[in-house]
This record gives structure tokens, sequence and C-alpha cells, in this order.
């Protein structure tokens, strides 16, 4: 319990640079550092100073990069976590490697789990409800659909104000060429194409106010 204690009062950079060391000298390193981009910081986590957010930073940094809690929607974290879960405890679905990989790796206490779960799914992402938004069906709604739907389901626009949308959907970006996805490069002409002024078009008209 103390050393979970020090772990949370330590600075998040630190863990991250202490994970990436980590990853380094691991023979896995390159296979734990492809599971998610690095686009997402400490700081950029909802609440950054919560029990919950250094909670993230704690124990999901030690296996890879930070994940955003809105990559998913409420309904679907409580199983990626279990899952999450079972591997930092040295089982899951990778057998005997991933108790090699595992090893070292400190799980979160039932209590922790509950505060990390609690925090995950209380920042996810909200979901669109499509009834609201007829105009989904418009050239720059089909481009918001095309980029969101490939990670997960379409966000509500209504997340972000104006001026914060165009550095999230250049973050997604990123995301998008590191996962490999659709991105606005040179395609086929038969190809979909990423249209970033669509997107952005389509969610700042629609963004919160203030």
């Amino acid at each position: 319990m103390v050393l979970a204690a020090a772990a949370v009062a330590q600075d998040p950079a630190q863990l991250v640079a202490g994970a990436k060391k980590r990853w380094a000298e691991s023979p896995h390193g390159p296979m734990l550092e492809r599971i998610l981009p690095p686009t997402f910081e400490p700081r950029q986590l909802p609440a950054a100073k919560s029990r919950g957010a250094r909670l993230v930073v704690q124990y999901c940094v030690q296996c890879h990069n930070l994940p955003n809690p809105a990559m998913h929607h409420a309904a679907k974290w409580p199983a990626v976590f279990e899952r999450m879960v079972l591997r930092m405890r040295g089982k899951g679905n990778m057998g005997e490697l991933m108790q090699e990989m595992m090893a070292g790796v400190r799980a979160p206490s039932d209590e922790e789990a509950k505060v990390l779960l609690a925090y995950l799914r209380g920042n996810a992402q909200k979901p669109i409800d499509p009834k609201k938004y007829p105009e989904l069906s418009s050239a720059e709604g089909r481009s918001f659909k095309l980029a969101c739907e490939q990670c997960h389901v379409l966000p509500d626009p209504l997340r972000h104000t104006a001026t914060e949308w165009p550095a999230v959907v250049s973050r997604m970006e990123k995301n998008m060429e590191w996962m490999n996805r659709v991105v606005g490069n040179q395609h086929p002409p038969d190809e979909p194409q990423l249209r970033i002024e669509e997107i952005n078009a389509f969610l700042v008209k629609r963004a919160r106010k203030g």
C-alpha cells in the first residue's frame, strides 16, 4: 500500500518516462509501444489532478502509451478494463507470453480498480444522438462519420467548444496515421479520403458554446 501511494504521488511525466525506459529494455517493447498512439499526455486527462486520473497514469502506462478515457464509450469500458486488470495480474488472453511481459507490473487493488473504472466511465466518449443531427447525411457529416467510426462511437459535438475541436481533430488524425487508418494522404481514386476541413466544419458549427 505504501508503494502504491508513492507511485500516485510521483510526477506523471516521470511515470511515463519510466515506462518508456522499461519498454526500451524489454524484448516486447516495440509491441507494447504500438498498442496505443503516443498523442495523449497526462496534462490532457480530464480532472488531471484527480485520484482517478493519477491512477490511470500509474497503472496504464506500465504497458502502453496513455489511454484517453474518450477512446471508448461508458458501456464498453468495463469489459476493456476487466481485460486489462487480468493482464496486469499476469493472466489474460496471451498465456505464458503475457506472464513474461507482465513481470514486475503491479495491478490495482480492488478499491483502486473501482476508482479507476468510475473515472474512465465518467469521462468516456459521449455518443452522438443521430436523431438530433439529420445533417449526418451531408458531405460534412459523412466525412465526420468516416473518420470517427473507424475507432470509436461517433462523439457528440457538444463534448467540446468550437475552439477546442480543431486541436482534438488534429490529434485524431495523428492517431489514425499511427494506427494505419484512412488518412488524407495519397489514395486510389475510389478510396475514401479523410477531409479534415469538412470534419472541423461539422463539429465547429455544432460545438458547445463557451
